[in-house]
């Protein structure tokens, strides 16, 4: 993967996503998934880190390795069939070298070490992801709010494809969902304890939704759209 030659800046605030090769499916199953949540931990390092090298065959949970200084903080995720999306911030204790920039170097290694985890399970070669992947630049209050809440709320177009068209019909069912849907970071912020915090830095975004009761009720407020 060639390295982005455009800034990200300390204390700005960036969407990142990147989507399968002509929109092909990049999760086909759920060790799939679970493999690309322990590279969102791993890969933001500034250390080289190998997956069976460090991992497996050392037989510890990726979440107990000691990935050291981190490249970016990230403050919301989510996994689709054949996407994701980050909301993220380079890290301000991190010191690269000229010409780099810790943003493009964690894309660089999550895309890379997954794309070489998934062609190697399923027998493939050729380009994984669909060229470089995107990035938008963050810079208003509202801007911010939306884009965690679209993060987290992603996943209930799984369920219903157009319900930012047509509103939720069903509260409970989507509720239910989302609290079933371990694939982002909407458990992290309903306080849930599992080791997948720890891909998250919420103490260096703006603390819009620190507060679980604030995080409910801002997701409530779109779940509660009626088109």
């Amino acid at each position: 993967m060639t390295t982005r030659k455009e800034n990200f800046i300390e204390n700005e605030y960036y969407h990142v996503y990147n989507r399968g090769n002509s929109k092909q499916d990049i999760f086909f199953d759920n060790q799939d998934r679970d493999r690309f949540v322990k590279l969102l931990y791993l890969c933001n390092s500034t250390r080289s880190i190998e997956f069976r090298r460090d991992i497996v065959n050392k037989k510890i949970d990726a979440f107990d390795f000691d990935r050291g200084e981190s490249l970016v903080s990230i403050g919301a995720w989510v996994l689709m069939s054949n996407h994701f999306h980050l909301y993220i911030t380079p890290s301000r204790r991190v010191t690269l070298r000229e010409n780099e920039n810790s943003v493009s170097l964690f894309m660089n290694k999550l895309c890379t070490a997954y794309s070489m985890y998934f062609n190697k399970k399923n027998n493939r070669t050729g380009t994984l992801f669909e060229g470089r992947f995107k990035s938008v630049y963050v810079n208003e209050d509202e801007k911010a709010k939306y884009l965690f809440s679209y993060i987290h709320l992603n996943p209930v177009k799984l369920i219903d494809p157009l319900w930012k068209e047509n509103g939720i019909k069903n509260k409970k069912k989507t509720l239910d969902f989302l609290n079933e849907y371990k694939w982002s970071s909407y458990h992290d912020y309903r306080r849930s304890n599992r080791s997948e915090s720890k891909i998250i830095s919420p103490k260096d975004f703006p603390d819009y939704f620190l507060d679980k009761k604030i995080f409910d009720e801002e997701i409530f407020d779109w779940l509660s759209y009626d088109g």
